[in-house]
This record gives C-alpha cells, structure tokens and sequence, in this order.
C-alpha cells in the first residue's frame, strides 16, 4: 500500500502564539458592525448587515443592500453587488455567483471556474466541481490542480481537512491531495473507510487487517497494528483510543500516552487535546497536561491553543497559556475563538475580550 467602534473604546488585543487574529467582528448594542483591534472597537457599517463569516484573518459580509464585503483589519472591499453563496475559512474565501466560483487569498481576487457546482473552502485548500471539464479540482497556494475526472455518479467528497483532500477514483481506489501531489492510498472495492483528516496529517483504520496508519507529511506509517476504538487527527499529529480505553498522541514518530483511563469524552482540534479523565477535564498543549475543571461542560469551542467553555455557573470560562480563567459568570452568553483570543456576547448586547491573558469590556 502507497503509502480566521469609534463609540466604544476598548483596550488592546494582541495575538499569541503565531496566530493573529486581524479582526474580532461583533455587533455591538447599536447594532453596528464592529471590529475589535487595536485597542478598540472600529465601526465597519453603520446599517445592519444581513450575515457575516470570519476567520482568523479577514470577516466576510453581505450588507442591507445584498452587496458581499470584505473587511480584513485595515480596509473594507466591495467584491460583488450580486447575490452570492459564500464560505470562509482562516485565511481563505470561495464565492458563486451563479455558475462562477472565485476566491480572495491574500488581498487578491481570482476566478476558479465559470462552470462551478459544488465547492468547500479550508484554511489552505478550495475544493470544487467545475461541470464543463466533469473534474474535481483544488485550489492550493494559488495554483488550481485538477485531481480527477469523473462520471455522471459523481458524489462530491466528504473528507476534506484543512490542507489535505481525500477523494475515491471509478476504481475504488482511494487518493489523497496533499501539498500540490496525487498520493495514491489503496484499492478497497466496497469497503468504506473512516478517514479522520487535519493538518498535514491524516489517519484510517485498515478495514481488512485492522491495522492503524497514520499519513505523516508525505509517509504512511503504521502506528498501531491491534484493533482501536476511535482517532482523531490534529496539526501535525493524531490521537486515538485503543481497545483497552488508553488514550495516546502521535506525532512526529514518537507515542506518547496521555491517559490510560477509559475516556467517556475527548476531542482534537488544532493544537490542543481534551478529555474526560473519571469525573475531571484535562487538556494536553505545548507538550503539558493539564488539569481543566471537575465537570463535563456541555458548550465548548477549541481551536488554535484555546479551549473555551460554559463552566458550571453558566458562564464563560477559557483554558489558553497553560492557566483557566473565567470570563464572565453571566449565563446565556455566545462566545467564539479568533485566533487565540475569545469573544464573548452578552445578553445585553455588550461584550468582553480575552486576550493574552487579560480582559477587556466595552
């Protein structure tokens, strides 16, 4: 086998880590459209928008007047007038218009297909099926690759991460796109494989042998060859649960054990490991276990190094530099993660920023 306002000022947000989130975008209790940066927020529309998307780079919106808009911490854009279907990732944009598929990366605009069917955007992929060539292309690192040809059966795939696509061919044979290449996986006729995708990596259970392979930056590699119960895939490493209910990470060629307790609840995402540990919450980030709280939350986000999570009061609390703390203890409150810093809403239309450690109220 081949193997992302001038009325309310606010303190400064900075990034961690190595990711910066240009644009924290809210409504605030004027129901202006605002931005958190630079130590306050910044007003991008006055009148009230019809949806927006963000990312860790840029927020994408459709205004009153239908008009799609781009706004990435120092300007906003104007991309079309027409009414449009659109999807955003960390640092990517798709749009159709009709039958034409084009994307922003980096500043700039380009048409992919003026023939688009389906398409997904990722952080650092486009995927999309353009219905005049009958092909699966991507978008990657500002080339377009065709990946495959296909027949009137054609079912768009599902497993796609942030920088990998895993596609079967008319033979049953699976591939995976991966940095600008076709890596051919293996012929499995009718058996339908788990494939669990992040970045740069991906893994899947042999569905004959029961054998665990993990795709490392361009290898395949046999990590476990007893059956297991569940994986995951992260930034650069997996982790997964065997039949004994340990719970171990990979990365890199080296496994190291996280849990050997039977785990009711675990989850990756990025960066960063959680799990239910008995009756207790650990986290595993930057190579160091930690213990989160004694409960299982019932709302979470994870992303980059942040977990963030309705604690026990009913409030926000967030688990980011190798400390809990708790953002607000008022309930019904939404919360999101850009970048590395956490946004939550509260009922009375306010808000409060975690960033770096610190919290900031408008």
């Amino acid at each position: 086998m081949k193997f992302l306002s001038a009325f309310a000022k606010v303190i400064l947000v900075c990034s961690i880590s190595t990711f910066t989130a240009q644009v924290i975008p809210t409504k605030d209790f004027n129901n202006f459209f605002v931005s958190f940066q630079d130590g306050f927020f910044r007003q991008i529309e006055i009148q009230p928008i019809v949806s927006y998307k963000a990312g860790d780079e840029f927020v994408a919106y459709v205004d009153t007047r239908g008009n799609l808009r781009i706004y990435d911490g120092k300007e906003r854009k104007d991309v079309t007038v027409l009414n449009v279907e659109y999807q955003v990732s960390d640092h990517l944009m798709g749009y159709k218009i009709a039958g034409g598929l084009k994307m922003y990366d980096g500043g700039k605009f380009q048409t992919l297909t003026t023939f688009a069917k389906e398409f997904q955007v990722m952080d650092s992929i486009i995927v999309y099926q353009d219905s005049r060539y009958n092909t699966l292309n991507t978008y990657w690192k500002g080339r377009m690759y065709p990946v495959q040809t296909y027949f009137s059966d054609f079912q768009f795939p599902t497993t796609i991460g942030e920088n990998i696509l895993i596609f079967r061919d008319n033979s049953n044979t699976y591939h995976a796109f991966w940095n600008g290449a076709i890596i051919e996986i293996g012929t499995y006729n009718n058996e339908v494989l788990n494939f669990e995708i992040g970045t740069d990596v991906f893994c899947f259970k042999d569905p004959y042998s029961q054998t665990f392979y993990v795709f490392d930056k361009g290898e395949f590699l046999q990590v476990d060859n007893l059956p297991i119960k569940k994986y995951k895939a992260g930034r650069g490493f997996v982790v997964y649960e065997d039949m004994n209910g340990n719970l171990w990470r990979y990365e890199k060629g080296e496994k190291t054990q996280l849990s050997n307790f039977s785990s009711s609840k675990w989850e990756v995402k990025d960066d960063i490991v959680i799990w239910m540990e008995n009756s207790y919450l650990f986290a595993y980030s930057k190579g160091v276990k930690t213990e989160i709280c004694s409960y299982s939350p019932e709302k979470y986000l994870l992303k980059n190094n942040t977990f963030a999570f309705q604690d026990i009061l009913g409030g926000v609390s967030v688990f980011a530099d190798g400390k809990v703390t708790q953002i607000t203890n008022i309930n019904n409150c939404e919360f999101f993660i850009y970048g590395n810093n956490v946004l939550v809403n509260l009922p009375n239309k306010s808000s409060i920023v975690y960033s770096n450690g610190k919290l900031y109220n408008n």
